[in-house]
């Protein structure tokens, strides 16, 4: 029984797209007398069933390694391709909590979008979403997790753009897809130059090649940025780092599993490229100085934001910085501990303020407050949330920190510093959002705001309870260390950090209507901050508008040189024949002349030519 089930895992990333297929009906509309709730219940039941395929195959292979699994599906003459999995114990772990991400956040979706009258194309587009994320994880092929990645960039456009009528989320889905094609472009060069020189694009051939290689210094250069930009798209790392705030317009269920799911599907790619991006010193730099910029700036950019969920996206991105930083430091496992505990502590927050949206039709935390006297369970899951995801001793957040603090001070003491200023700047931001939304008497949005829906409600309380059980299962997944490897000093260092935070935000003094200062040094900071370091004014003035100019020269050059030396041919083919009409006599011997004499200069034409 079990070794069947393994041998069907790649039904896993296709149970997604399954439950898309039978969903068409409803989300085409062809169906409306049972209403969308159907195609709703279809994609929740493959949700469900590739999460629990993956719970009875990661049981499986717990205590008999690592399984590829091949299935070919085409073959013609000397082509063959294949379905290629790999299932290790990790990749089932990461499969698994995308899958039960996903599923949660189905359930709270269909609380959240109940009244929705296209929730059946919401439903399929994340059943969509779902299956090109388990195949990205599973796969063992880079080819085909390249294939997979290209459709997860279609389905984050497809879902910011769910509501297509409002022109700023069609802005916002449009910079999504438009940015991240910039990052897939890029990778897609790395494909090619790896299928070139490596010879073969599954990840164990590809780790075999990487030992032997002997590539010139530019072509390794050249290769490590091609492989790195991918994921720094797909991550909302600085300098393509503008979409993910954009993308906030969309449902808050998409943006549950934007900023975890997506963010962790990125990032992992980027952990299965590292022992190949080790070639390049300056692609490992290019990974520190990325990860670094973003972690700093976005901490920093997201306490300017009076938007409740661009805040928070703003911290995704500073977080994923940091997993950047420790793939460029070549500590992948610091990577995948960050991944975990972020990923479920940051789907936990957006529930509770897409909850906290969903009741009050407000999303500016300068017109909220007093939440916790009426959405209790809210406020709990955003508390655990956010201590989960922080340094908060015991939690997971904790762990993953102090490990890559740990082993980042050895060599790196300044990058390990940038995981300490990163946990100020987060603790200080969650508790200023905490007091303006929270605490205080309630406003008139929040006066009359109930408690969420049980739809909603199930799943926070059941992520709350998986963040505080998540160390014991990153103990059990082999992602933390025994304990006579923890170091006191770097426990008391992270603890004095969050402190910092704690007191840096309980102190600052925070106007409800946030208005900007009257000094003026200050208030350029806040307008910094508050337009991203002018990110994409900068943008305006050097890219788009050399890309402005370049379009301009072709488009002249286009309607007056190509078109002009066409136009040209015309008219003298036209003249040519007006002209030779009028030569026409009906005497043969003066065609005979004509035919002699063309012949003749083309002769001498030709001789003088080869002369």
């Amino acid at each position: 029984m079990m070794q069947s089930l393994i041998e069907l895992s790649w039904l896993i990333p296709l149970y997604g797209f399954i439950g898309v297929i039978l969903a068409l009906p409803w989300s085409f509309g062809m169906v409306q007398r049972t209403g969308p709730r159907p195609a709703v219940y279809i994609n929740m039941f493959m949700t469900l069933l590739a999460f629990l395929h993956g719970t009875f195959v990661f049981m499986g292979i717990w205590n008999v390694g690592a399984v590829e699994l091949q299935v070919p599906w085409l073959q013609v003459a000397d082509l063959t391709l294949s379905f290629d999995l790999d299932l290790s114990v990790l990749n089932l772990g990461v499969m698994e909590l995308s899958t039960g991400l996903s599923l949660l956040a189905q359930i709270y979706g269909l609380g959240y979008m109940e009244k929705e009258w296209a929730l059946a194309r919401f439903f399929s587009l994340l059943g969509f979403f779902e299956g090109a994320v388990n195949g990205v994880v599973l796969s063992s092929s880079f080819f085909l997790a390249y294939f997979l990645l290209e459709m997860l960039t279609l389905s984050t456009y497809l879902i910011v753009g769910f509501w297509y009528a409002q022109p700023l989320v069609v802005k916002a889905a449009r910079d999504a897809f438009l940015t991240k094609r910039v990052g897939d472009l890029l990778l897609l060069m790395g494909v090619l130059g790896l299928s070139s020189w490596a010879g073969d694009l599954h990840y164990n051939e590809m780790y075999e090649w990487v030992k032997t290689a002997d590539l010139s210094p530019l072509a390794a250069t050249l290769l490590g940025l091609a492989l790195i930009a991918g994921p720094t798209g797909k991550c909302a790392q600085f300098p393509l780092h503008l979409w993910l705030d954009e993308a906030m317009e969309g449902p808050s269920p998409a943006s549950i599993l934007r900023n975890s799911v997506v963010m962790t599907c990125g990032a992992y790619v980027l952990i299965k490229l590292q022992p190949i991006v080790i070639v390049s010193p300056v692609g490992l730099a290019a990974l520190i100085s990325i990860g670094t910029v973003t972690a700093i700036g976005a901490s920093l950019v997201a306490l300017a934001q009076v938007d409740l969920k661009r805040s928070m996206s703003y911290s995704t991105s500073a977080y994923i910085g940091m997993v950047f930083i420790a793939v460029g430091s070549e500590w992948p496992g610091v990577a995948i501990g960050l991944l975990f505990t972020h990923a479920v502590a940051k789907a936990l927050i957006f529930m509770s303020i897409g909850a906290i949206i969903n009741n009050t039709n407000c999303q500016d935390v300068t017109e909220l407050g007093g939440v916790w006297s009426r959405m209790p369970a809210t406020t709990i899951a955003y508390v655990r949330g956010g201590a989960g995801m922080v340094g908060l001793l015991p939690l997971g957040g904790f762990w993953a920190l102090q490990l890559g603090i740990d082993f980042l001070r050895r060599d790196h003491p300044e990058l390990a510093a940038v995981f300490l200023v990163v946990n100020i700047l987060t603790i200080l931001n969650l508790v200023r959002v905490f007091r303006l939304v929270f605490l205080g008497e309630p406003t008139p949005k929040t006066r009359r705001s109930p408690e969420a829906n049980w739809l909603m409600a199930t799943p926070m309380m059941a992520l709350s309870v998986f963040v505080v059980l998540l160390p014991l299962i990153m103990m059990r997944m082999a992602l933390l260390p025994p304990l006579r490897y923890w170091n006191p000093l770097v426990f008391a260092a992270l603890i004095v950090s969050g402190v910092i935070g704690v007191i840096l935000g309980v102190m600052t003094p925070l106007n409800r209507s946030l208005s900007r200062s009257t000094n003026k040094n200050l208030r350029m900071m806040q307008d910094l901050l508050s337009n991203d370091f002018y990110t994409e004014e900068l943008y305006k003035v050097t890219v788009v508008f050399i890309v402005r100019q370049f379009s301009r020269i072709v488009s002249w050059f286009d309607r007056y040189v190509v078109d002009g030396a066409v136009n040209l041919v015309g008219m003298a083919s036209l003249m040519g024949g007006e002209g030779l009409k009028y030569s026409v006599s009906g005497q043969s011997q003066g065609y005979i002349f004509t035919i002699v004499a063309g012949v003749s200069l083309l002769g001498l034409l030709m001789t003088w030519a080869m002369w």
